[in-house]
């Protein structure tokens, strides 16, 4: 029995000089060069297929996408339906928007006035051409239905060509990815497309709350402030920075929150501070909103201490360290709101390149190592969402914490932090 359309229909042999993007056009090289179909055919099942849709159509936040054909003189009739897959993909431009589906969505939606043939990753040694007429089409679609879809599950994934493997923009993209890996995305893909150009917008509108190319610079810009992710996080955790350098060693929990006391009451009663109009004292604040305040950071160190009682457990934190600050939740979710710009066409390549080098200075700037990173991230994260549940916002990132301290291929073991 033979599998897919004729031989012919699959282009010339494969050119020996072409080094395939991602592991995904590596094995649909591998099996279109033994002529394995039906491995071709799994390999697309398993992943994202993205094609062009119209800018226009995209941006109508009700209507829906239309799929953009292009021209092909090697086919009857002239036109194709181009499809990539995550490591072919054209750089984001800002007149052109993608999205993707899955391999059996290709052949589900297909409509009379569709071109006859659709084209993998067109002009690259792993094409492939697969005709939308029966039988040919059902024999590719039935594929789709036996193989298990794209996987977001947590993987370390990197881009072979067209992404940075040494030097500042790697850096910086290392830096956020905590959440790239935690999705399965190419950690190194600068140009990224993520989930598709409306999804990507539809994340920005409902999560960040931006629509414009302004409001992701002032998101872009709060993110890379290393102002602290969050003034009380930052004031619990200095201040024990400050005592284990005065004092050195172990900081035991008590005396971290009696000192927080201590530095409290004392601000409360008023500071003499230096302002652009001169030194001033500020206003006295009353005793009870003092008392309050003081068990609010009492509070959270205890939050702080358990956390990182686990992550000890977990091996992100070694024997007598603590996280130092928790800068590395906004600097890792600025390296990642770099790519989402370009997903969305928010910012430019320029734009988006440059803020990741930021992110990667400032995160070289705010701590030691990778793994003290690392533990900065994971505690920022629980903060703002676990709330002591130990649940999916920590778990999650203990996985992508373990993959990133162990795959040899892993940015955290071969790109040095300092």
């Amino acid at each position: 029995m033979s599998f897919g359309p004729p031989p012919a229909a699959f282009g010339p042999p494969t050119p020996p000089a072409w080094t395939p993007p991602t592991e995904t056009e590596q094995a649909l090289l591998d099996a279109k060069s033994r002529e394995d179909w039906p491995t071709y055919f799994e390999t697309l099942a398993r992943n994202r297929l993205y094609f062009e849709v119209r800018r226009d159509t995209a941006d109508a936040r009700f209507g829906s996408a239309l799929a953009l054909f292009e021209p092909d003189p090697r086919v009857v009739g002239g036109m194709v339906w181009a499809v990539y897959t995550e490591g072919m993909l054209p750089a984001p431009e800002p007149h052109r928007a993608f999205d993707w589906k899955k391999f059996g969505w290709l052949r589900e939606d297909w409509k009379p006035d569709y071109p006859t043939m659709i084209v993998v990753n067109p002009g690259s040694p792993c094409e492939a051409f697969l005709p939308t007429a029966r039988p040919y089409s059902n024999t590719w679609a039935q594929y789709a239905k036996r193989t298990e879809g794209p996987s977001d599950k947590a993987a370390l994934r990197t881009l072979r060509v067209g992404g940075s493997l040494q030097g500042p923009v790697a850096h910086g993209l290392a830096c956020g990815a905590h959440l790239i890996v935690h999705q399965g995305r190419l950690w190194n893909a600068l140009a990224y497309h993520g989930h598709g150009y409306r999804t990507e917008r539809r994340m920005l509108r409902k999560s960040w709350g931006i629509t414009s190319h302004q409001e992701w610079q002032v998101q872009q810009h709060a993110l890379l402030a290393t102002d602290g992710a969050n003034p009380v996080w930052e004031f619990a955790l200095g201040l024990r920075r400050a005592i284990a350098r005065d004092f050195g060693g172990y900081v035991e929990t008590g005396y971290w929150r009696d000192a927080a006391a201590r530095v409290l009451r004392q601000r409360a009663k008023g500071e003499t501070v230096l302002t652009a109009d001169g030194v001033v004292k500020t206003t006295p604040t009353p005793a009870a909103d003092t008392e309050t305040h003081i068990k609010g950071v009492q509070h959270l160190i205890g939050r702080i201490a358990r956390y990182e009682a686990r992550m000890r457990a977990d091996g992100i934190l070694g024997d007598g360290q603590y996280v130092t600050s928790a800068d590395a939740w906004d600097l890792g979710r600025a390296s990642c709101m770099a790519r989402w710009g370009l997903s969305t066409r928010y910012c430019t390549l320029a734009e988006a390149e440059a803020a990741v080098v930021e992110a990667g200075y400032s995160a070289a700037r705010c701590y030691d190592s990778w793994q003290d990173f690392s533990a900065g991230f994971i505690l920022g994260r629980c903060l703002q969402f676990d709330n002591e549940k130990f649940g999916s916002w920590y778990e999650d990132m203990v996985t992508v914490h373990r993959i990133l301290m162990s795959d040899p291929g892993s940015p955290w073991l071969n790109i040095p932090f300092q």
